[in-house]
């Protein structure tokens, strides 16, 4: 998701420089040896990477963004990642003198390479008025959730709608299949009826076609799982639908998902009711 994001900074006009842990160039940017050489001298900071554990390493790390970051500095993280641990990053940042914004996006890759991406923002207004530019660069939409760490909490929830949408379409199609009833038939059903929904018409065509090349991993989609998990244990929030789907997700990692889109989950099923052999 960086890699295209950073790419259609560029694409705007803006000074870009670029790092990644496996070291990627982007057209038109330069690129840095460390985040902290990356950071030197910016405006504007911003983070996409895959979980918690990376942006604190990314920001606080050593040779990291924090030993570069100039007072006034505004950061902007674009990962899934935990909103409490989202808080305390931007204390971290606070003392420096600089300040942070919560900013996950959805869309997919398609989307970010486009420049068509949704963002859910956490933070104070007038931080998000500093990189408007940015995200009219980025994406088409800007949603603010609210203060720090709430632009996280709503991407959890909303990734929390689309594992259980895809969980139900592919238990639908699995059954139906089973019942004789063709998936091309159900996808007609479910774009002509009050069923149909975005995450069908989006897998419809990798369903159809046995392709589950990663557009959003299963190991990430896992992971934000798990972070729906924290965030509701924290807040004593009962998910026991959730709770089941991290089950199939935890079986689909061991079968070696999970560098497949998440999508593959419905061959989990496809299995079990006799209509798929592993492998095939």
């Amino acid at each position: 998701m960086g890699r295209p994001m950073a790419a259609n900074l560029v694409k705007a006009g803006h000074e870009v420089t670029v790092w990644n842990r496996t070291p990627k160039e982007v057209s038109g940017a330069t690129t840095a040896a460390t985040p902290a050489e990356a950071v030197r001298g910016k405006e504007a900071v911003w983070v996409c990477v895959s979980d918690t554990k990376a942006v604190q390493g990314v920001i606080f790390g050593p040779s990291g963004a924090s030993s570069g970051l100039s007072s006034g500095t505004i950061v902007v993280d674009s990962s899934t990642i935990s909103p409490s641990a989202s808080l305390t990053i931007m204390e971290g940042l606070q003392e420096l003198g600089c300040d942070l914004l919560d900013a996950p996006v959805t869309g997919s890759k398609v989307a970010a390479e486009s420049g068509q991406l949704i963002f859910m923002i956490g933070g104070a207004p007038h931080n998000i008025e500093r990189v408007e530019p940015l995200l009219r660069a980025m994406g088409k939409q800007v949603i603010h959730m609210g203060d720090n760490g709430k632009g996280l909490s709503a991407k959890l929830a909303q990734n929390m709608n689309i594992v259980f949408i895809y969980e139900g379409l592919c238990e639908s199609l699995t059954l139906a299949k089973k019942l004789g009833v063709p998936p091309e038939k159900m996808f007609q059903l479910i774009e002509a009826s009050m069923i149909r929904s975005g995450v069908a018409e989006y897998k419809k065509p990798f369903i159809l076609a046995n392709d589950f090349t990663a557009n959003f991993p299963l190991k990430l989609m896992h992971k934000d799982i798990r972070l729906m998990m924290d965030a509701a244990k924290e807040h004593g929030v009962d998910l026991p639908g959730v709770t089941k789907i991290e089950e199939i997700y935890e079986e689909a990692s061991k079968a070696g998902f999970d560098d497949l889109d998440y999508a593959a989950t419905i061959m989990l099923l496809e299995e079990r009711a006799g209509l798929r052999i592993r492998g095939k």
